[in-house]
């Protein structure tokens, strides 16, 4: 199970020059490839992911539970 304050704390990666980190975990390779190049959409996708992250993390573990059990 992916957690979300793992989530949390890979968003603080953006203060390292790693935005995106978090995208990446929840499983959303594209647009973390996307965030990864932009500097989180020049910051502003990277501060609308505070408030999308539980969500991401959520349907995450949703769709491991899912593959898990062969659906």
């Amino acid at each position: 199970m992916k957690s979300t304050g793992v989530g949390y704390l890979f968003w603080l990666f953006v203060f390292i020059g790693f935005a995106g980190i978090h995208r990446f975990y929840a499983g959303k390779w594209v647009t973390g490839i996307i965030w990864l190049l932009t500097g989180g959409l020049f910051l502003i996708g990277q501060i609308v992911d505070l408030f999308l992250i539980p969500g991401m993390i959520e349907r995450a573990n949703i769709n491991r539970r899912l593959q898990n059990a062969g659906i």
